[in-house]
């Protein structure tokens, strides 16, 4: 059977308002994705431009801290070319030496919008400085070529910066299970540094001996 055309105009006008609402619903969609996604996208770009200013300040700081500790050790009878400090090129990598211990500091792996977990709340984007026990630069320690989290057995601890200047920094310390310690922005540089070194120069190494074999 035919349709005549009234019908036939009453089914076009019915499937193009089909048509319609799935564009719209579609879109709307598509746009709650992508305003979270660009929510994200700004929170981790002042995260990370916060980060880099956080970290270039440590930098400065290991500078003088070196002095300092070479100063201390050589009133002591220390040679101080034990002690020094080095800086990658791209100044994303700080690796401070005493005697022999090597600490590495990296902001590395700042790629993509990361967040820390709050409970009863949003999660707090922030920008990652990691400290690592060991020369980064040491190829025989394969820690320039780790990525996460493989990287994260190296770790002493991180500090968190979040994109709100006016909000504090976040020090995790692994060896205290991660326990979080709040630091202001403006004093976290040298705090972090200076709480790293305490952790691996204030205590020592011990002896290694060969496990006892069992008796069968």
């Amino acid at each position: 059977m035919v349709k005549n055309n009234k019908t036939y105009f009453v089914d076009k006008e019915i499937s193009s308002e089909i048509v319609r609402r799935k564009i719209s619903a579609t879109q709307e969609r598509v746009n709650l994705i992508a305003s979270h996604m660009y929510k994200q996208h700004k929170e981790h770009q002042q995260a990370t431009y916060n980060t880099a200013q956080m970290f270039y300040r440590i930098l400065n700081d290991m500078k003088e801290v070196t002095d300092y500790l070479r100063h201390s050790f050589s009133a002591r009878g220390v040679e101080p070319s034990k002690i020094f400090c080095e800086i990658d090129a791209d100044r994303s990598v700080g690796i401070i030496n005493i005697l022999w211990h090597s600490i590495s500091f990296t902001t590395r792996g700042n790629t993509k919008p990361q967040a820390l977990y709050r409970e009863d709340e949003s999660p707090l984007f922030t920008g990652r400085i990691l400290a690592l026990n060991g020369d980064f630069q040491d190829a025989s320690l394969d820690i320039q070529d780790q990525e996460y989290p493989d990287i994260l057995r190296c770790e002493i601890a991180s500090l968190y910066v979040p994109a709100d200047t006016t909000s504090p920094a976040i020090l995790k310390i692994k060896h205290l299970g991660n326990k979080e310690f709040k630091l202001n922005q403006i004093d976290a540089s040298k705090e972090f540094l200076l709480k790293v070194i305490e952790i691996i120069c204030g205590g020592g190494i011990y002896h290694e001996n060969e496990p006892d074999s069992e008796d069968e």
